[in-house]
């Protein structure tokens, strides 16, 4: 594990800032497209197409051809020239960072993960989890970690209800992946009466999973998660794992605002499923576990209270998720100590 340049991070930070408020002040200004006027039966209407996102060429009514009309469409030319500025501005901070040595996502996978941002997957309460999330967890953190992080193993996880007071949003997962024209087939699961949980690039490794709490030790079927158009597998744990999610830049060419989970619980999740990995899955039992412990040493060094909130939130769970932590605790390597004995403290509390 490195530090990254105290400038670097102040450039991530700043990406991350100018990403939020990109996400907050979208608009119809953010797309590119142009407008066109039809006639119908005698009337003049004018329509708005678009190619850009994931669901390919579009076309949008904008309203009948008349002063109000008129204005949307000024609107629009004033409101294009700020879209472009903050883009211009946000790929000059991600070629910076890609210069002062930030961590990048490789490029397949950062195309996905944009085509899925573009199409409100993370809108609607997705996270990112898995290496492709180890990776954002390093800028964000401010390193550059010594594990290998060679995976197109793109991994999402979502709540199967996201609450909210207003009418529920959609994004349609599925959807956006047809629409990147990648070559994206759902891959059938061992119950051939189940719903898909995957899509992948025939002949290549690129793959989508996606993920939802489970409910229970017997919860193992797939369920749909409707605002997202798609089913999940759902998986012991995850919830602890979804609960303080963290808005976060993916560098690549560009940038994409994504969900991310807390580091201190990423890491505490990351270990507690090392120790449950069956026997032919130990290599990903080895990873899980250097991620952990790259994680841990951070945050034993920069924000210990991370670490003691995240093991105080697992000891709201059943005791079985505390048992399961302390043995995999044990097997952190010596260099670790302090960082062990803080950990088994929170445990004991």
């Amino acid at each position: 594990m490195l530090r990254q340049p105290l400038e670097t991070q102040t450039l991530y930070a700043e990406l991350c800032e100018r990403l939020r408020v990109a996400e907050s002040a979208r608009s119809f200004a953010s797309l590119i497209g142009s407008f066109t006027k039809k006639t119908v039966r005698g009337g003049e209407y004018w329509y708005f197409k678009t190619s850009e996102g994931a669901a390919g060429q579009r076309e949008y009514f904008v309203g009948v051809d008349g002063a109000e009309t008129r204005a949307v469409m000024a609107a629009y030319a004033a409101g294009r020239a700020d879209a472009d500025l903050a883009r211009e501005q946000l790929e000059r901070l991600s070629a910076m960072l890609r210069q002062g040595g930030a961590m990048l996502t490789d490029g397949p996978s950062a195309r996905v993960v944009s085509g899925l941002a573009s199409a409100g997957v993370f809108r609607v309460g997705a996270v990112l989890v898995g290496t492709h999330a180890f990776i954002v967890l390093g800028n964000l953190l401010g390193v550059r970690w010594a594990s290998a992080l060679r995976t197109q193993d793109i991994d999402l996880a979502a709540t199967r209800v996201l609450h909210v007071v207003v009418p529920q949003p959609e994004a349609d997962l599925p959807g956006a992946l047809g629409a990147l024209n990648m070559g994206f087939l759902p891959v059938p699961g061992l119950n051939p009466n189940a719903h898909e949980t995957s899509f992948k690039v025939r002949g290549r490794e690129l793959r989508v999973d996606l993920l939802t709490p489970a409910r229970g030790p017997r919860d193992g079927m797939p369920v749909l998660i409707p605002r997202l158009k798609a089913a999940a597998q759902p998986l012991e744990l995850l919830d602890y794992l979804l609960e303080a999610p963290l808005p976060a830049a993916l560098v690549n060419g560009g940038a994409t605002l994504v969900n991310v989970p807390d580091p201190a619980r990423y890491a505490l999740h990351k270990l507690i499923v090392s120790g449950r990995r069956q026997a032919f899955e130990q290599t990903k039992a080895g990873k899980d576990r250097q991620q952990a412990a790259e994680v841990i040493s951070v945050l034993y060094e920069d924000r210990r209270g991370d670490l003691g909130l995240a093991v105080q939130s697992l000891r709201k769970r059943p005791d079985v998720w505390s048992a399961r932590l302390r043995r995999e605790i044990a097997k952190l390597p010596s260099e670790l100590d302090a960082a062990r004995k803080l950990l088994l403290r929170e445990l004991d509390r």
